[in-house]
């Protein structure tokens, strides 16, 4: 039998992009689209837009979006306006994929099989093919895009105090990029070079930055969680793992995120308010309270016993000033004990579960429908209010469709974490016999699991593990690794 083989560092070489396929396949995606799909997306392609003439014409606004650097898959831009009061006018337009994505199409059966585009770190499966997710129903910088806007007035304490939602006819005026924006945003980088070349982008950010830091304080005073969720992925080059990083909060990604939850949590209001049944995104109280009781205690602070999200709000506030430093940490324990959230049928007039870590019953999932099917049956419903016509889809069928975007959201989080480790195994094998610091981040009787804090690599430990649990910081030895199973084994040093 040969040996596997070895990068130029000598750890297991693996063909990355294979395992990211039968990964996929593994959890039940499919990712090639089929000559069905292919058929209708070269009928789009030929095919010429027509107008919508319920459609406003908004394309002399200023819009802009703020992304990852290499996405092309452009979901919503961005605009607002100073009135009169202290108050502004922020207008979110997300695309209207559901312009081309006709339900009952072989594109649109793809999508509600998979229902959500998948990023394993080495390859992106997307849900909607290319030619539209990256094209034609992108909002890309410099064409005309058809639509859907949520225009809410933000008041000067931070409150929505008015929303509408309507079809529109938009154009991006530049594709800005997170580090960059951010840089310029905390002084230390001149405006990026694609905002330079649109008059009155730079007052427009400016607007936008201030809009986004009153909708974050008035969520906070209501009692939403700040918590600073890093993501770790890994740094590619010729094929080969040479680091692991993690992706850092900042001002553009919380002017990215305010913006999206306010667009959402206006778009559930909308619907709710004309008596519309509708796909909600809730997190449900905690079953695992008590542990965050405790994990605060070591803290020095006491929390209540029944599940209170201010409370735990005002704890990770005072957390973040007195040690920032750790306070990431802390935020990851405290994710994983919230558990994940989960998509749920929730009618008019009902009493909403609601989204316990944004302290707010009306939530619902709407900015992001190249990406997650969940957000395009929600545009398509929310297109039947606004033409004057009865709900595309019953109560039955909303509710089976969000049990399937949640089973098949855990199947993605499944394929995403089993990369991560794939590739974080491959970059620590050199590594083993070092000792790291760690976190524990899950417990429970299939094992217990740890994240290094440098670098952030997560994986089991399979000696000393007894009487860990989520949020204990401890010292492990790396012991082995099986890279092509994604497995990175730790004993407790």
């Amino acid at each position: 039998m040969n040996p596997p083989s070895t990068d130029r560092h000598g750890a297991p070489s693996i063909d990355l992009a294979a395992a990211a396929y039968a990964s996929a396949k593994e959890h039940g995606f499919e990712p090639d689209f089929g000559p069905a799909v292919a058929r209708e997306v070269d009928a789009l392609r030929r095919r010429s837009a027509s107008p919508v003439p319920a459609a406003r014409d908004l394309r002399d606004l200023v819009w802009s979006s703020i992304d990852n650097t290499e996405s092309r898959d452009l979901d919503q831009i961005e605009v607002a306006e100073r009135l009169d009061g202290g108050r502004a006018k922020l207008l979110v337009g997300v695309a209207d994929v559901d312009a081309l994505v006709l339900r009952g199409s072989a594109i649109d059966a793809h999508a509600a099989a998979n229902t959500t585009s998948l990023y394993t770190g080495v390859r992106v499966f997307p849900m909607l093919p290319e030619a539209l997710s990256t094209g034609l129903t992108s909002l890309n910088p410099g064409e005309d895009r058809l639509a859907i806007v949520i225009e809410m007035v933000v008041s000067g304490d931070g409150a929505v105090d008015t929303f509408d939602v309507y079809r529109t006819l938009v154009r991006n005026r530049a594709k800005l990029a997170y580090d960059d924006t951010a840089s310029w945003l905390d002084g230390s980088s001149p405006l990026p070079p694609a905002a330079t070349r649109v008059q009155g982008l730079e007052g427009q950010l400016r607007l936008q930055d201030e809009l986004a830091r009153l909708l974050k304080a008035r969520r906070l005073q209501q009692g939403a969680l700040d918590l600073e969720t890093i993501e770790a992925g890994s740094v590619m080059r010729d094929g080969a793992v040479v680091a692991l990083e993690l992706t850092q909060k900042s001002r553009s990604r919380d002017l990215i995120e305010d913006f999206m939850i306010a667009a959402n949590s206006a778009m559930a209001r909308f619907l709710e308010q004309r008596g519309r049944s509708a796909i909600r995104r809730v997190v449900r109280t905690p079953k695992r309270w008590d542990r965050i009781v405790a994990l605060a205690a070591t803290h020095g602070a006491r929390l209540p016993a029944v599940a209170e999200p201010r409370a735990l709000s005002e704890f990770l506030s005072a957390q973040r000033l007195r040690d920032p430093t750790r306070f990431p940490d802390l935020s990851l324990s405290i994710v994983k004990l919230l558990g994940p959230g989960e998509y749920a049928l929730e009618t008019a007039g009902q009493r909403h579960v609601g989204h316990f870590g944004l302290a707010t019953r009306d939530y619902t999932h709407s900015t992001a429908p190249n990406r997650r099917f969940a957000d395009l049956v929600t545009q398509r419903s929310l297109k039947a209010v606004l033409a004057g016509e009865p709900p595309p889809y019953d109560d039955a069928a909303l509710e089976a469709i969000a049990g399937h975007c949640t089973s098949k959201e855990n199947d993605s989080r499944a394929v995403e974490r089993f990369m991560r480790k794939v590739t974080a195994a491959l970059f620590l094998t050199p590594r083993i016999g070092e000792e790291f610091d760690a976190i524990v981040t899950g417990a429970a009787d299939k094992g217990t699991f740890v994240r290094l804090v440098s670098p952030p690599a997560e994986g089991r430990v399979v000696r000393g593990e007894q009487g860990l649990d989520v949020g204990d910081t401890l010292r492990v030895k790396l012991v082995a690794t099986t890279p092509s199973k994604g497995f990175i084994d730790f004993a407790r040093a």
